[in-house]
């Protein structure tokens, strides 16, 4: 990629993963830089749950479509003006995007919103990430729901 600003985005297909990849292409879109989808994938199947693939390389043409798919709903939904690239590697997602985030100028991940339980036994790939990168990393978080306005007291003054 040619531009001289550079964001890296973890994409997994989740709906933190499709927010950050829609945060890092408006950021980048404003910088007038270009944008890096990475998506990781693995064989043993620990990181995106049960594996339905027979082969290494069913996995992987898997995490291709996936990544694809997302690419080409976020160029529908922006217009095909900014530069986004795809890359799929075989790896740990921590692993595979702090070493893409090399190369970057920023890293954009999005958060599961998992509870306190899920992130003990799991781990966290932004946690990871942050501790690994040697560029800034942003995480964007799952939206907070909010109760119905009218539920919610006025205070008049």
């Amino acid at each position: 990629m040619s531009s001289s600003y550079l964001i890296v985005v973890g994409v997994d297909g989740s709906p933190g993963g499709r927010r950050a990849l829609q945060w890092a292409a408006r950021e980048a879109a404003g910088r007038g830089g270009a944008v890096q989808a990475v998506i990781a994938w693995s064989w043993d199947g620990l990181e995106y749950g049960p594996v339905a693939a027979t082969q290494p390389q069913e996995e992987a043409e898997r995490a291709g479509r996936l990544l694809d798919r997302e690419i080409k709903e976020l160029v529908a939904r922006n217009g095909s003006s900014l530069p986004v690239a795809g890359e799929v590697i075989e790896g740990r997602p921590a692993e595979v995007l702090s070493a893409a985030g090399r190369a970057a100028d920023l890293l954009v991940l999005g958060s599961h919103g998992h509870s306190r339980v899920r992130h003990t036994v799991l781990g966290s790939v932004s946690e990871d990430c942050i501790r690994r990168a040697t560029c800034p990393v942003v995480v964007i978080p799952v939206p907070v729901e909010h109760p119905d306005a009218a539920a919610e007291p006025v205070l008049r003054t």
